[in-house]
């Protein structure tokens, strides 16, 4: 056999060879999160987060970042819908850890519109910060607004992303997995809607949280049809997914059509624990 024939012979073969493993990358990723729920076992005392040990014990955390962006998440785009959406949550909400740990503790100036602690005085935090997953380089809002939200069209989204804040959506105490995604989040969207950050009543008025003022327009597809009336979609969204995850006098008064919405002061405080 000629020189340029074994030259064209070991080349197919090291394709072959990287076909292979490509493959057996692909299908080794952990989707059952088992290191990051590990972590958030550890860490978490819900709703809040201990960061400082968190910050002390950062090198799980740090193994669970970098699986986002190992071979076997090379191949994310050709998971099912499940898969997918779970990876761009659990990654969101990973990365946020991270850029608090990385920052930790967090002092800003005295003269600030936010409070000293918050994941705001963190600059760029949302816009900036890049991180790598799937083979992209990506920031936090980019995992949000330009993967999460126009290709899943899932409201629930936003009960699941966590901003580190009061506020926010607390994070849940596991992972997020495909074979439970559609029951984690409607639990997510419970959790939320109960608590004093999601919904308060006063009378007739539903005080709900300013995430239904920032992203009301997604609610409309799926939930406004819930809430018949002549208000607008965006108001009869926000109606129609607290009359469906929303604690039974919040629902009740969601459904009665004598309900008024305004929205509650956000608290972008960090959600480390009390010390």
């Amino acid at each position: 056999m000629n020189r340029s024939l074994i030259a064209s012979a070991l080349v197919i073969a090291a394709a072959l060879v990287a076909q292979v493993t490509c493959g057996v990358g692909a299908s080794t990723f952990d989707h059952e999160y088992r290191e990051y729920a590990g972590v958030l076992k550890t860490h978490i005392r819900f709703p809040r987060v201990d960061y400082a040990a968190l910050k002390a014990d950062r090198t799980p955390l740090d193994r669970v970042v970098g699986a986002f962006d190992a071979p076997a998440a090379r191949g994310e785009s050709g998971w099912t819908r499940e898969q997918r959406m779970t990876f761009w949550i659990n990654a969101y909400n990973a990365f946020t850890l991270r850029a608090i740990v990385d920052h930790y503790p967090i002092r800003g100036g005295w003269f600030t519109l936010y409070p000293r602690n918050s994941i705001r005085q963190i600059d760029g935090v949302w816009t900036e910060l890049k991180w790598q997953a799937a083979g992209q380089t990506v920031t936090l809002d980019e995992i949000e607004h330009a993967v999460l939200r126009p290709t899943f069209k899932d409201a629930r989204i936003h009960f699941a992303v966590n901003c580190a804040s009061f506020s926010c959506p607390p994070l849940a105490a596991g992972p997020y997995r495909p074979r439970t995604l559609d029951a984690q989040l409607d639990a997510a969207a419970r959790v939320f809607l109960a608590s004093p950050e999601g919904v308060r009543i006063n009378g007739d008025t539903l005080r709900v949280s300013s995430i239904f003022k920032w992203y009301g327009a997604d609610f409309t597809g799926q939930y406004a049809p819930m809430v018949p009336g002549s208000r607008n979609a965006d108001e009869r969204g926000i109606l129609g997914v607290i009359a469906k995850y929303g604690p039974s006098a919040a629902a009740e008064l969601a459904r009665s059509g004598r309900a008024t919405i305004s929205y509650l002061s956000y608290d972008w405080s960090l959600n480390d624990i009390q010390r």
